[in-house]
């Protein structure tokens, strides 16, 4: 982080701190004169530090860490444990079933036989008053069978909601539970995780462990998985099997939110398996459909106060291709009035500076990025690089081959660019970063890690960048993110005035704020 940029952010922590301590007062003795004047001051140090602007000096970080070795965790390792009892079900995963936080997707595996498809779930641990039934399925993959993967769309449920589920039959029946997201609404404060190009290495290890600690709420997955393609012939399948055997201590508690990779293309011309995505459409469900997608490789969803944008980058997205017409579309469904955290995930970053996939998100950019701005897009997350970084808001969208800035120049309405694709799979980090640091990038490191966006509010939300440091998970990027909607100073100054007054005029006298 640039000097300024450290500034801004401990400005803007300590702001919020205030507000936090603001709330927990028992302001029950003051004058409302004095806590209106003190909410105005706050108001008007807001307005100062929205003038400050980012620092033009990128960071690559000097640190180098001593890694494991990048080799997958062995086969017979307790992480990749089958669960106990005949046919038990395995691989448990949850994602959000459709737009707005109501419902689930629950999948799983049966090794031996199909099983029962049902889920039977409820409020009460134990209690299950509801239920719902399922379908299953399974494929091959060279000489590969997979087990009978099952699906079921549990919904009506209620926003803010701890659910407890159950799964399989008999004694080898498996329970678990999830919580429902707070309402789609403005002010609807979320933590999400994210994570990219995980595999299962002990590095992937170190990585889930430390995400499991962060308090976050939902994953936001961008890309490559379980890195199977790397094995052949029926390994390909054994790896992901012991992949959603992995994740399982999360996925079957919380949504993952899944973007496809490269990894998950899995062409096989060798093996006469030239079906793209296999492997991933048969076991990780999304819940296209509600945001009106034909493919379920691009979808939306909402989810607290986010509205959240995934896409395909091993899809066709040019103009008039069913991607490039449905987020024209989904665009124009965006309501920053609800959600106003406006989130894009893909797989292939745009801006890079990185050697490794250099400009190779570029022909995405050339389609996709005149609307990321025209939008205000508040992030973009990334993977595929197996390294860190993060850009300033900067765009490139007046070069038209003939005339125009032929490199991108700095822009208060794009979004923040962010790679995470430093999850630990065995391909090993991407240490070689160009030189000299382009000036859209503000920080980069090879290191592996994962990062969470904890959202406070309609107008700031709390980003971290955690390293793995030995074994151990240490915050070493952060940033304050201002709302592209609402952290406008014009809109950011009458939603403070009318909110702020209201808050003092209609409070009670015992009232803390």
């Amino acid at each position: 982080m640039s000097s300024i940029e450290i500034d801004k952010y401990l400005c803007d922590h300590m702001l919020v701190e205030i507000c936090r301590s603001m709330r927990n007062l028992n302001i029950a003795g003051c004058r409302e004169g004095i806590v209106e004047m003190v909410l105005h001051i706050l108001v008007l140090v807001c307005a100062a530090l929205s003038l400050i602007e980012d620092g033009n000096a990128g960071l690559t970080s000097s640190f180098i860490r001593s890694e494991w070795p990048s080799i997958d965790i062995p086969l017979d390792n307790e992480v990749f444990a089958v669960p106990k009892g005949y046919n038990a079900p395995q691989q448990v995963h949850i994602t959000q079933g459709d737009y707005d936080g109501k419902a689930v997707i629950i999948s799983w595996v049966t090794a031996d036989e199909p099983g029962s498809s049902e889920v039977r779930y409820g409020t009460s641990e134990g209690r299950y008053d509801f239920s719902a039934k399922g379908t299953h399925k399974n494929y091959t993959m060279y000489n590969y069978k997979s087990g009978y993967i099952h699906e079921c769309f549990v919904d009506g449920l209620e926003h803010n909601t701890k659910y407890y589920y159950e799964i399989g039959d008999g004694d080898s029946a498996r329970k678990f539970w999830f919580q429902t997201p707070p309402k789609v609404d403005p002010d609807s404060p979320y933590k999400f995780g994210i994570i990219g190009d995980l595999g299962q290495t002990y590095n992937s290890l170190s990585t889930f462990q430390h995400y499991m600690k962060s308090g976050g709420k939902t994953v936001l997955f961008v890309g490559d998985l379980s890195y199977a393609d790397r094995y052949q012939y029926h390994d390909v399948g054994v790896r992901w099997d012991s992949w959603g055997r992995f994740v399982e201590k999360s996925a079957a508690y919380q949504p993952w939110i899944w973007c496809a990779g490269n990894h998950e293309i899995e062409y096989f011309p060798y093996m006469d398996e030239v079906t793209p995505f296999k492997s991933f459409l048969h076991r990780y469900p999304t819940p296209y459909q509600a945001s009106k997608s034909s493919n379920p490789l691009w979808y939306a969803i909402r989810r607290a106060s986010a509205h959240i944008i995934v896409l395909s980058s091993y899809s066709p997205f040019v103009k008039y291709t069913p991607q490039w017409r449905w987020l024209e579309e989904e665009f124009k469904r965006v309501d920053r009035k609800r959600t106003p955290w406006l989130i894009v995930l893909m797989h292939v970053p745009i801006y890079n500076s990185n050697e490794a996939h250099f400009m190779e998100g570029e022909s995405m950019r050339a389609a996709f990025e005149s609307w990321f701005v025209k939008y205000k897009v508040d992030v973009i997350f990334a993977g595929h690089v197996h390294a860190y970084e993060r850009s300033y808001r900067i765009s490139n969208i007046h070069y038209n081959v003939s005339s125009g800035d032929a490199y991108p120049i700095p822009d208060k309405s794009a979004p923040v660019y962010i790679t995470v694709g430093d999850g630990g799979n065995q391909e090993g980090l991407a240490g070689r970063f160009r030189d000299p640091q382009p000036e859209y990038s503000a920080f980069r490191e090879a290191s592996y890690g994962h990062s969470t966006l904890e959202i406070m509010n309609r107008t700031h939300a709390l980003y971290h960048w955690n390293r793995n440091d030995e074994g151990k998970k240490v915050s070493t990027d952060s940033l304050l993110l201002h709302n592209q909607y609402w952290g406008t100073t014009r809109r950011r100054r009458n939603l403070r005035k009318n909110h702020l007054h209201s808050v003092i005029r209609n409070r009670p006298r015992s009232e803390s704020l």
